[in-house]
């Protein structure tokens, strides 16, 4: 088997590291226990959001969200929000889309991402 390594980017790290430790623990254990599915398959139980030709999943894990994109050594995790913040979000935005289908379509959902995926060197966790 690979190594499989879960990357953060400095911005998703920061959102795991202002959680509780034991909620930190619970979201990498998740991740852990899932390398063979993220690495062998279409990950057809995870959401989907596509945008030009680049695709980001999301992970539903009790009331938070993870943005992730699959990448050769595992997945890089691009934020951890809260499902709060979303149905905010969601609110303000006023459609009547489902969750993975509307941040699909916002530019403000992908000028989030990016300004994650742009900031500095990202930490990895084995």
């Amino acid at each position: 088997m690979r190594p499989f390594q879960i990357i953060f980017n400095p911005t998703s790290a920061a959102e795991l590291s202002r959680m509780p430790k034991e909620l930190q623990l619970q979201i990498l254990g998740e991740f852990r226990g899932l390398p063979q599915e993220v690495m062998s398959t279409d990950l057809e139980r995870f959401g989907k959001l596509e945008r030009s030709g680049r695709s980001l999943h999301r992970f539903r894990l009790g009331d938070y969200r993870i943005y992730f994109e699959r990448h050769e050594l595992g997945v890089v995790v691009h934020r951890i929000l809260s499902r709060n913040t979303l149905k905010d979000f969601l609110f303000r935005s006023n459609l009547p889309l489902r969750e993975d289908e509307l941040l699909q379509e916002n530019p403000k959902f992908w000028e989030l991402i990016e300004a994650a995926r742009t900031s500095k060197t990202p930490g990895a966790v084995a």
